[in-house]
């Protein structure tokens, strides 16, 4: 199985499947001297792991209960990188394998149980969706945290929330309400109806999706590389490289198909000799270049497919499929975005320090 390197100057390899033994990943290309500790990989696997929320109940997310706690095993030493590859290790343990056992030859509607099936001949770990589970992630945010810290020396910073979950929208951007919430929505209010339409569709026995939105501050104009390497273009290969993400736009994205160019245009003044931008439509890259504006980004994420609702599909036996109902069992999110919103920003986080190494 190809594809499970990400980057070319700092680059990571995730490693492990959602019922296995676990996950992690390994890091090279990471510079000498950053200070990296267990805690700050901790703090970062904390956000996205399943469970509860501050010791509240989370109606949005899986009931599985992992400490996600992460292992160094190399590549930091006294509390700095060696400029060594890194290698992190997250151990599973709160595996029900049991549920899975249905789906060993039937696929599951929405998930990647077929193709995965197709591609590999069959020979796929159908436990959890195996290396196709979101459980994987946590290998991005693992090192997303590492990278974080390589940003933070260069003043840049990276945020996402939710700005759309089960049709509800945030009709406010404060950053400061984003972890006072379940949702993480920058609108306290919102997040309160956005839980509770998602507490009526866990009740049906269905699923929502919703919107991430993420901004980067500080990053300054210069980054990305012409052509087949734009700045955007790599955020959306990495950001549409996780599971459950279908589309993605920048700036005003698909509302610039109804605008004017004279409209659409960020006009430039100078200031102290240095040019500045009077409106950010193009979400802060123009060229595939950053232009030194706050990069601004919105994802779409889809609804969690495994639902408890009957569903039509088909099964495998032998080399001829049969149809079939499947009513999934197990634990499973409702609600995938307060759990992407790290991942997201881990995955930002691997570009630019991808694009400022190169």
């Amino acid at each position: 199985m190809g594809g499970n390197t990400f980057g070319k100057n700092f680059t990571v390899t995730t490693f492990g499947e959602s019922h296995g033994e676990g996950l992690g990943c390994v890091i090279d290309g990471c510079p000498s001297g950053l200070n990296i500790s267990k805690e700050i990989i901790q703090a970062a696997l904390n956000r996205r792991r399943p469970g509860f929320t501050e010791g509240k109940k989370n109606a949005a997310v899986t009931s599985r209960k992992e400490n996600d706690e992460v292992e160094i095993l190399s590549g930091v030493f006294e509390g700095k990188t060696t400029g060594t590859p890194i290698a992190l290790l997250v151990r599973n343990t709160s595996q029900h394998s049991s549920d899975y056992d249905n789906l060993k030859n039937t696929f599951r509607p929405g998930h990647a149980d077929y193709t995965y099936d197709i591609k590999y001949d069959g020979n796929r770990d159908y436990r959890g969706g195996g290396r196709s589970s979101g459980r994987e992630t946590l290998a991005r945010v693992a090192a997303g945290a590492i990278a974080m810290e390589f940003l933070k020396q260069k003043g840049i910073s990276i945020t996402a929330y939710t700005v759309k979950a089960a049709g509800i929208k945030a009709e406010k951007r404060n950053l400061k309400e984003i972890e006072q919430n379940p949702l993480r929505a920058p609108d306290n209010k919102a997040a309160e109806k956005m839980l509770s339409k998602i507490e009526e569709i866990r009740a049906q026995g269905d699923s929502a999706g919703g919107i991430i939105e993420c901004i980067v501050e500080g990053c300054p104009a210069g980054v990305g590389n012409p052509v087949f390497e734009k700045l955007d273009a790599e955020l959306a290969k990495a950001v549409l490289s996780i599971g459950a993400i279908k589309g993605i736009e920048f700036g005003d994205g698909f509302d610039s198909a109804d605008s004017l160019g004279s409209l659409n245009n960020d006009a430039m003044h100078c200031e102290k000799g240095h040019p500045v931008f009077d409106s950010n439509h193009s979400g802060g890259i123009l060229g595939g270049i950053s232009n030194g504006n706050t990069i601004i980004f919105r994802a779409a994420v889809k609804p969690v497919p495994s639902i408890f609702k009957k569903q039509s599909t088909v099964c495998r036996k032998g080399k001829k499929y049969e149809d079939t109902e499947l009513q999934i069992q197990g634990r499973h999110d409702v609600c995938l975005c307060p759990r992407i919103v790290p991942v997201i920003e881990a995955m930002t986080a691997l570009v630019l320090a991808d694009l400022i190494l190169s």
